[in-house]
């Protein structure tokens, strides 16, 4: 506490109280005066270093100067900090950072995601159908085609597939087509607002953020529910659907091409619909969960 109050190193005091030396009293003084010139407090201790001879209002007006003559905007402050050093100005980037902050210089960013619960303590399974839906896709490979894209929409409580679509390319309309049939099968029509109440679990691929996808749910009544990174559940519902899909079919066919490809594996899909054991419901089918579910909501 000594040493940071004089400004002075611990060897300095430790020799000056063996009689050998005494601190500078006279650079002492001045550095406290060249403190108070500078707007900061005396007693705190500084950073240790050659000071920068520019005030922050100097600096300010290089910073401005570097990010004009950079010819791009989206440079930020480790960057600036670069071009200033290119030009002889040593500063921290932690000053420049603040300076930028401070004067809205920052080049601008997307608005963070407030993430959710990190525990592990939130679910995305439902207690009823029709609350929540999952949907994702996967690639395979047909010798003929090359590869092609699956499409796939699992129930959040029943854990049926209550849609699925495979194509050669993979674009927003070959991404609707799994919610267009979970909506005919489960409700009965296609028209505005059926499916009011529910909900879609999707990631932030380019077919789920398309403005043609994202109209069409709205036209029905689905309310969007995107998954982000870092966040537990995520969509791990389908994920989880998908990697069943991968090692109970994809991986053990070698499809010679895409009508074949979607032979097979719609014969997977309906016979896992008819046999595949949940044991969350007690061992029980995807088919035997919908008709419990269904009797009891009638």
């Amino acid at each position: 506490m000594i040493c940071a109050m004089w400004r002075v190193a611990r060897s300095t005091v430790y020799a000056w109280r063996l009689g050998e030396t005494g601190p500078n009293r006279d650079a002492l003084s001045a550095s406290q005066s060249d403190d108070r010139d500078r707007g900061r407090d005396p007693s705190t201790p500084a950073k240790r270093g050659p000071r920068t001879p520019l005030d922050d209002a100097t600096l300010l007006g290089e910073i401005r100067t570097a990010l004009k003559a950079s010819g791009f905007c989206t440079e930020g402050h480790r960057k600036v900090r670069a071009r200033l050093r290119f030009r002889g100005i040593r500063v921290s980037k932690h000053r420049v950072l603040r300076l930028m902050r401070q004067a809205n210089l920052l080049a601008p960013t997307r608005r963070r995601h407030v993430h959710g619960d990190r525990t592990h303590a939130g679910t995305i399974t439902t207690s009823r159908p029709e609350a929540l839906w999952g949907t994702d896709a996967t690639r395979f490979y047909t010798r003929r085609e090359g590869w092609c894209w699956f499409f796939g929409a699992i129930d959040h409580c029943v854990e049926d597939v209550v849609g699925w679509h495979v194509a050669k390319v993979g674009d927003r309309w070959a991404a609707l087509e799994p919610i267009r049939q979970g909506v005919q099968r489960t409700h009965g029509d296609y028209v505005p607002k059926v499916a009011l109440g529910l909900g879609l679990r999707m990631d932030w691929g380019p077919q789920y953020t398309a403005h043609q996808f994202l109209g069409e749910l709205r036209w029905l009544g689905i309310r969007p529910s995107p998954s982000y990174v870092g966040e537990p559940e995520c969509n791990g519902v389908m994920e989880r659907w998908i990697r069943t899909l991968k090692e109970e079919c994809l991986y053990l066919h070698d499809f010679a091409t895409l009508d074949e490809a979607r032979q097979v594996i719609g014969e997977f899909i309906e016979r896992y619909n008819r046999e595949w054991l949940l044991e969350r419901h007690g061992h029980r089918t995807p088919a035997d969960v919908r008709a419990s579910l269904t009797r009891r909501a009638a």
